[in-house]
């Protein structure tokens, strides 16, 4: 039986494990004999550091946004070799790595975080690892952490990426392939034709963001509390505080959900939509562009949210609130708009055509790639042992 690894950074839920858990569905539901494995590197080095690192970053992006935009920028999102992290983790981390890849033997490894996609790709290039390394991008960009020109397959967010690691680090246009961010099979799943949405003509809204008390949801909350042209959802996650507070408002036009579990229930809230109103984070948009619901952008977290929300503008993939302006009259002006939603529809279609890999061939080409590996192996034993038998 294969065995593969898929490999985020931290516990902390994020965009990188909802990847790695859409990747590792596609695999099992195409391959039963296939062992797959998820580990956070940073947990496996250390639960200790894991813990300082997520408490670390929450503050930082929550107290200090500024600084952290400023450091993503210049040594993360840097188009440089030399960022902070390249100066230190062969002392700090390449031990782990080794350790890791020593003991879990995988036939297969899938990056979700650029981080481990750094170090094994070093490893690659010294000649210190032979398996298949695979890059699976979380973000519509890529940043300057992930490893490149040793990665064996890179599964791509748009053109534009596949373009930087062709034109900038060489990277073969074979390996690269244009998946879009991957986004679990359950959300891929559409609306029976002929069931009317609940609740009659009103148009229904699904606000998304409030999971970790992060952005400018309550300020967006507090403009569209007197207004009742729309119903809103507002998806609280595990954010009890605000939670509370819109139940404690009684308002029929606001209903608040907490922490959803189950896909199956995320993706009906979907397909009962008319909008989303959300922070740019990589598979949330990419979960309702499948959906080709209108995207209207309140809030962008500092890093890599920010260089998302520039992306998907200057594509025409979602609208950016104007905080000067009621949000209902903002929602209505693209809402009822025939020609507005015509042209974001297009925009849709563009950024769909550019996706040469569907999901179910993403499973596929991980099959391809252990193959070829294995068909590798075989004959450097066989050429070993040739080399063995004739030299007497």
């Amino acid at each position: 039986m294969k065995k593969i690894l898929i490999m985020p950074l931290l516990r902390m839920p994020s965009g990188h494990h909802q990847v790695a858990e859409a990747v590792a569905n596609m695999i099992q539901q195409q391959k039963k004999d296939v062992e797959i494995k998820k580990i956070d590197f940073i947990s496996y080095t250390s639960g200790i550091l894991e813990a300082i690192v997520t408490n670390l970053y929450l503050k930082w992006i929550r107290y200090t946004p500024g600084s952290y935009q400023w450091v993503y920028g210049k040594y993360v999102n840097a188009d440089s070799k030399e960022t902070a992290l390249l100066k230190f983790y062969k002392h700090l981390f390449m031990k782990k790595m080794n350790q890791l890849v020593a003991e879990e033997k995988p036939d297969l490894i899938i990056c979700t975080h650029g981080f481990p996609s750094l170090l094994l790709s070093q490893l690659k290039a010294d000649g210190k690892l032979s398996i298949p390394v695979v890059n699976v991008y979380t973000d519509f960009f890529m940043n300057d952490m992930w490893g490149k020109e040793a990665i064996d397959a890179h599964f791509v967010p748009n053109k534009q990426v596949q373009l930087s690691l062709m034109n900038k680090f060489k990277v073969p246009k074979k390996n690269i392939f244009i998946t879009g961010i991957p986004v679990h099979s359950e959300f891929l799943l559409k609306k029976k034709d002929g069931l009317p949405k609940d609740g009659g003509n009103r148009k229904k809204v699904l606000i998304c963001g409030g999971n970790s008390g992060l952005g400018d949801i309550m300020n967006l909350l507090q403009d569209v509390k007197n207004a009742g042209d729309f119903d809103y959802r507002v998806l609280c996650g595990n954010n009890q505080k605000l939670l509370k507070q819109i139940q404690s408002w009684k308002l029929p036009h606001i209903t608040p959900i907490s922490y959803i579990t189950s896909r199956s229930a995320m993706n009906i809230l979907y397909n009962e939509a008319d909008a989303i109103i959300t922070k740019p984070g990589g598979v949330t948009i990419s979960e309702v562009i499948r959906k080709k619901i209108p995207i209207f952008i309140h809030s962008a977290l500092p890093g890599q949210e920010e260089v998302n929300l520039k992306f998907l503008k200057d594509r025409g993939l979602a609208f950016e609130f104007m905080h000067d302006q009621p949000i209902e009259s903002q929602l209505a002006k693209v809402i009822g708009n025939d020609k507005k939603m015509s042209i974001f529809n297009k925009q849709l279609a563009a950024y769909n055509k550019e996706l040469n890999v569907k999901e179910k061939d993403i499973a596929c080409l991980i099959d391809s790639l252990l193959e070829n590996h294995a068909y590798k192996e075989m004959r450097q034993a066989r050429n070993d042992s040739f080399y063995v038998s004739t030299s007497y």
